[in-house]
């Protein structure tokens, strides 16, 4: 197998890591935003608060984009498989 090509399925399996996993992190990084002002403003300082509201974040989004999610990481099988022979032959 060549560089270039190996490159370019690193990257573009980094590219589809990255894309998967960018609303997950998205909205546990804003409800843990949101919990920690909540926690500074009402002087709760619980470091497992944040622990729950996160958890079903993930768990929502996961329900909606989860599709969206699978479709990426198919996409990505399906190159990988159709373009296998030729990965082997460079």
């Amino acid at each position: 197998m060549d560089e270039a090509v190996l490159i370019d399925l690193l990257v573009s399996a980094v590219v589809t890591i990255i894309k998967a996993s960018a609303p997950l992190l998205l909205v546990s990084l804003v409800v843990g935003l949101v919990i920690s002002i909540l926690q500074t403003v009402t002087s709760i300082q619980e470091q497992t608060l944040t622990f729950v509201p996160k958890l079903l974040a993930v768990f929502l989004v996961l329900i909606i984009a989860g599709n969206w999610i699978m479709g990426l990481a198919v996409e990505l099988m399906k190159e990988l498989c159709l373009n296998f022979q030729y990965y082997i032959n460079s």
